[in-house]
């Protein structure tokens, strides 16, 4: 059962230009492994957790280093949670996040749905 979507556009340039402007942006927002990756890859990454918090009916006890975003081997992208994000997600039910990602020319999409085995009340 579906309990909750999400979904944020980021303007790339947009979203670089921040990131130049505060440098330590970067540590608060993503994990080590996820500030490897180009701005372009960065700004999705922003969209996805963006759009998770909006599936999830906001962000009480969730930490955005705790959110990052993988690849599957097909290149499917896919979230691993950790700490207390993780248990914020489990505690609402949550058992199956889907993800979405995409880029066209100066913009980064991401759409969340979360899935849970029964109804909740909490999400």
């Amino acid at each position: 059962m579906i309990v909750g979507i999400g979904v944020d556009l980021v303007d790339v340039p947009r979203f670089e230009a921040q990131m130049e402007r505060t440098p330590r942006l970067g540590e608060r927002l993503f994990s080590v492994a996820e500030r490897r990756l180009k701005p372009r890859s960065l700004a999705a990454r922003y969209a996805a957790k963006e759009a998770l918090i909006k599936a999830l009916g906001g962000s009480d006890g969730v930490h955005w280093t705790e959110i990052e975003v993988a690849s599957e081997a097909s290149g499917r992208p896919r979230f691993d949670l950790s700490d207390s994000t993780a248990q914020v997600v489990a505690a609402r039910g949550i058992t199956t996040l889907h993800l979405s990602l995409s880029h066209d020319g100066a913009f980064a999409i991401a759409y969340v749905v979360a899935e849970a085995r029964q109804p909740t009340d909490q999400v």
